[in-house]
This record gives structure tokens, C-alpha cells and sequence, in this order.
């Protein structure tokens, strides 16, 4: 996917809905992480995320930051892989709850 995005694209990405590739609703995105010095999306920060989903890890926290490479597509809604099958096997990265 194509990280190189005008600054007007970016910022239509805040409010869409975001579902796993199987149709599975994961949460709405509320912000945008952004690396200042190469200017490339890193995550999206993911608000209300679906309880079912995260569990545990996120009890009390508002939201989830999910890594922008999970990403598939973009359109009306945001398609990520499969969070439940990340989740059990997460990569170097892992999964950062946004307090």
C-alpha cells in the first residue's frame, strides 16, 4: 500500500470505521501516527476499539495503536489484517495502548 499520502488524504483517514479483513468491526480511527522525519503514516490510533477483539489488554484504556502496515485498503472504511490473529502472535512491534 502506498504510504505516500497529500496531507488532505491523511486527514480523511480520522473518523472511518476500521474492520479486519474478515468483516469484523475493530474500532473507529481517532488520530494519525505520523513519523516527522521520513513523512510516512506509522499507525493509526484506533478509538472505542471492539472489546471482543482486544479483551484484557485494553480494559480502561480509550483506545488502541495499530501498526499503518496492517493496513489493506482504504475507501469508505479501513480494511486491516486479521487483528484477533495478530494479536496472538504479535510482531517486534506489538500492540501500544493509548492511555
Amino acid at each position: 500500500m502506498d504510504q505516500e499520502r497529500s496531507p488532505q488524504e491523511i486527514t480523511s483517514l480520522v473518523g472511518r470505521e476500521v474492520y479486519s479483513n474478515n468483516g469484523v468491526f475493530v474500532g473507529e480511527v481517532e488520530d494519525i501516527k505520523l513519523d516527522l522525519s521520513t513523512e510516512v503514516v506509522t499507525g493509526l490510533a484506533i478509538r472505542d476499539p471492539n472489546q471482543e477483539l482486544f479483551g484484557e489488554e485494553i480494559r480502561g484504556a480509550r483506545g488502541v495503536l495499530i501498526p499503518y502496515r496492517w493496513v489493506r485498503a482504504v475507501g469508505d472504511v479501513v480494511l486491516v489484517n486479521d487483528v484477533i490473529e495478530r494479536l496472538e502472535t504479535p510482531d517486534e512491534e506489538g500492540e501500544e495502548v493509548v492511555a
